[in-house]
């Protein structure tokens, strides 16, 4: 059975607010985090129950069915692979791709998708550092840190980013912090907890909290 492109949505916001233990969400998470009134929520949450994707029942959580899992990790899948073919294909800029792949992820196609995939050369990861699930739809989550569990004088490689804001991407483009560069701490503000790093073992700059709680680090 065809799922709308409103369906997949819903049941991928789903997986990515239940997070990697599976957890329940709420109706209000869900209605925050689509921008829609809760009673338009529930609706859909009983259309996505009645097809059998999701576990649902009035005043408590949701989570996804077996079933409806396996929707999301192919959106996901599909939206992933997209955002690298425009930026390695095309020569977008990976803050330009996420609005594009979110409308590519809906076409309907497992031949055009695995094309896809063997085209790029079966890539593990989206130009944002986050994994691509494989054809299987197995999806394996990093063990990366966040830049500000990161000690001082500790040297680390740049994965991935938190926060995939067009604004923030590009300011990490200005400040030279991209995927697999090395940052190390060489200062941590004790008053605002910003620091100062230094890139690739060159030039050096001072970062906000909110931008180092927004990278995803990896010890070298």
């Amino acid at each position: 059975m065809q799922n709308s492109f409103t369906e997949e949505n819903y049941l991928k916001i789903i997986h990515a607010l239940s997070g990697r233990e599976g957890q329940e969400v709420s109706t209000n998470a869900l209605a925050e985090s689509t921008s829609t009134r809760a009673a338009s929520v529930t609706d859909m949450l009983r259309k996505l129950a009645d097809k059998g994707l999701i576990h649902y029942k009035k005043y408590q959580g949701v989570r996804l069915t077996e079933t409806g899992e396996k929707v999301a990790i192919n959106v996901i899948r599909k939206h992933r692979l997209w955002e690298v073919f425009l930026v390695e294909k095309l020569g977008f800029g990976w803050d330009e791709v996420h609005d594009i792949a979110e409308e590519m992820e809906h076409i309907p196609s497992d031949e055009l998708v695995e094309r896809l995939d063997a085209f790029l050369g079966h890539p593990r990861f989206d130009p944002h550092g986050d994994p691509i699930p494989d054809a299987k739809g197995n999806l394996t989550e990093p063990d990366y840190l966040i830049l500000t569990d990161v000690s001082l004088g500790e040297k680390v490689l740049m994965m991935g980013v938190l926060d995939h804001a067009p604004s923030f991407l590009q300011h990490l483009d200005r400040s030279g912090i991209t995927l697999g560069c090395v940052i190390e701490i060489t200062e941590i503000n004790e008053y605002d907890k910003s620091a100062s790093v230094r890139i690739n073992g060159s030039h050096s700059l001072f970062i906000s909290l909110e931008v180092s709680k927004n990278l995803l680090v990896q010890r070298r």
